[in-house]
């Protein structure tokens, strides 16, 4: 039995009509069991487990290896609680994919709880490996092991916050999570919001942080719209109700994730919010940086008309029981959107709408996923976060932040906003393909954006880099055609994309459109050098690829005419007998020794963007060429 990770939509009531929902508690009454002990389910059904005192989780392991993680399955991570009768606001809940076994234990070691019994069983036989049988070989497995980050995984862990819920408070206040936990916020009456600042500016709206947008709420009811949001890293997150009236924030109604114990604690952002200036600040677009659900469905703005119609009254800042649409925008700012967390397989709706669609519904799914096929989705992931980060930060420069706006029309503007979408679109497809094999992506790299040479500089780059990961992405779907094949037409779909973006960065750089019909065909080894070498401030030590422990030496390539024949001088590292190798469109390739002085015939004929790389031998093909590198590769326009 398979399960996959639940989206905040996919939970939605709407989307489960015809699913049945389970519920398992999980050590209540103090009793080391889950209850029920045996769930059967039907495909498409959930499951959610509550979690009673002291600490427990919930863990997938094999039948024949009780008490012992699977890699990459089931785990809701470590809940602890208080009372071993009231529930812990922390939740974990499952989505069943099929109708095969899934066995599942409590991985805490303090008492043994896997061994004395505390297991749990889906959809386990009634005969033969029975959840009895499981609970048997349980007692003599070796001491009880989880995944190593901790993290929950396949699942939706869950925090409820009440916000406004007996007084001008969260509750709770102070969250102590894990990274990949959604937080959702429950609206008690009369009118509150949730909206993130930094520590030293409590009451004050983070640019680009997450706002939930005032949400009105009738006496005597909880709302029917709830705020969620997923803890994105282990940094901490400070939030506070912006409601002007009564001044919610000064007075106390302030929250923190994952804040720390010591130094700027929760209580000293408490004494901050109490001298903050008047009025607390909430962007006028909502909802930002998370989810509004309104009894189950997603609402995407409150700028239209999408919210149930008891939402449509009244004013945004008083203490009125609803929200008013407005009448001057229909779509948020782009300063006021976040990019999706690193690896998320999410696309924001925002991010869907510009760029003209979403991921792929239907897959024609292989049973497993080729070694090679994995590293290179792995570097795929990577380059095409810098892709997104570039182009995004670049296009907010343009859009709205005012240093670079006005440099082009508004068309070229919308095209630049058009590409980073894309770029989200295809991190996200990338991350669906590693969630469905159960491949957690590596950590993400620190890079360094070239955004101080102003447009020009970034031109240069987004150019360079979109041809670099063009070529990759041939190379991949060559080496993958064979064990992969349902992954090359989505590789290429994106080439398609990022081929036609090149050819307006062309005639954006005075040249002729050329690129757009003319891929080049990088080997990965040297795109990921060439990333290495302009892009990478630092990377985690998972992040590599075969033959390329760092960057190669670069190599500078400059104009010359000698008796009226183009050539060119390189400038590199090394000395001995040298060639360069031109590669260029539609897989040519094509050799010159390095003469004296180091210059380089031009390949006749050739025109265009083209890479150049220095070897150490002649004549070897595009698949061996790295192997070969003693400089390069370098990106050149003939």
């Amino acid at each position: 039995m398979r399960f996959s990770t639940s989206s905040l939509s996919a939970l939605s009531l709407a989307g489960l009509a015809q699913a049945a929902h389970h519920q398992v508690t999980v050590g209540k009454g103090g009793e080391l069991k889950f209850v029920p002990e045996v769930v059967k389910a039907q495909k498409h059904d959930t499951i959610t487990y509550t979690f009673f005192a002291k600490n427990h989780s919930v863990a997938q392991s094999s039948f024949d290896k009780p008490c012992q993680p699977i890699d990459g399955a089931i785990f809701s991570g470590f809940v602890p609680s208080d009372s071993q009768d009231v529930a812990s606001r922390t939740t974990f809940t499952i989505t069943v994919e099929d109708d095969k076994p899934i066995w599942l234990y409590c991985s805490q070691t303090t008492g043994d709880h896997c061994k004395k019994g505390m297991v749990h069983a889906i959809n386990p036989p009634e005969s033969g490996n029975t959840i009895d049988a499981y609970k048997e070989k349980a007692k003599n497995a070796p001491q009880s092991t989880s995944p190593h980050d901790g993290l929950p995984q396949i699942g939706r862990r869950e925090i409820s916050v009440d916000v406004g819920k007996g007084g001008l408070k969260f509750d709770p206040d102070n969250i102590v999570e894990p990274v990949g936990t959604y937080v959702k916020f429950n609206f008690s009456p009369k009118n509150h919001s949730v909206v993130q600042s930094t520590f030293d500016k409590p009451c004050q709206l983070l640019e680009r942080g997450f706002s939930s947008g005032h949400i009105p709420t009738k006496e005597g009811t909880v709302s029917p719209a709830t705020f969620n949001i997923q803890i994105e890293n282990t940094k901490p997150v400070w939030f506070y109700c912006a409601q002007p009236n009564g001044n919610h924030c000064q007075s106390g109604m302030v929250g923190s994730i994952n804040a720390p114990t010591e130094g700027n604690t929760l209580a000293a952002f408490v004494e901050k919010a109490k001298t903050a200036p008047t009025p607390s600040t909430i962007d006028p677009y909502a909802p930002l940086g998370g989810i509004i659900l309104v009894n189950g469905k997603e609402v995407k703005t409150f700028n239209g008309n999408e919210l149930p119609a008891e939402f449509r009254e009244g004013n945004n800042n008083g203490d009125s029981t609803t929200i008013t649409p407005s009448a001057t925008h229909s779509t948020p700012p782009a300063a006021s959107q976040t990019l999706p967390a690193w690896g998320s397989p999410d696309v924001p709706d925002y991010f869907a709408d510009k760029a003209g669609g979403h991921k792929p519904k239907h897959w024609n799914w292989a049973e497993k996923l080729s070694p090679s096929a994995t590293a290179f989705l792995q570097l795929h992931l990577q380059i095409e976060n810098l892709i997104t980060h570039l182009l995004w930060e670049s296009y907010l420069k343009l859009e709205t932040a005012g240093e670079w706006k006005g440099v082009y029309p508004q068309t070229i503007v919308d095209s630049i906003g058009a590409w980073a979408a894309q770029s989200v679109l295809h991190s996200a497809t990338t991350a669906t393909v590693m969630e469905h094999y159960q491949i957690k992506p590596h950590g993400g790299c620190k890079w360094k954006l070239p955004l101080d040479g102003g447009v020009k500089g970034f031109l240069e780059a987004w150019n360079s880099l979109n041809l670099v990961q063009i070529g990759a992405l041939i190379d991949m779907s060559s080496q993958i055609a064979k064990e992969d094949p349902f992954l090359v037409p989505v590789l290429l779909a994106q080439v398609g994309a990022k081929s036609r973006a090149a050819g307006v960065v062309n005639m954006m750089r005075n040249h002729l459109a050329s690129a757009a019909p003319r891929e080049i065909g990088v080997p990965v080894p040297l795109a990921w050098s060439y990333v290495l070498g302009n892009f990478v401030e630092s990377c985690p030590a998972e992040v590599e690829v075969e033959g390329v422990e760092k960057a190669w030496p670069g190599v500078k390539v400059a104009e010359v005419e000698e008796a009226g024949e183009t050539k060119v001088t390189v400038e590199y590292e090394g000395s001995g007998e040298h060639w360069v190798a031109w590669i260029g469109p539609w897989g040519e390739l094509e050799y010159a020794k390095v003469e004296g002085g180091k210059q380089v015939s031009v390949p006749k004929g050739w025109t265009g963007d083209v890479f150049v790389v220095i070897v150490d031998e002649e004549g070897v093909g595009l698949g061996e060429i790295a192997k070969h590198v003693v400089a390069g590769p370098e990106q050149v326009w003939l």
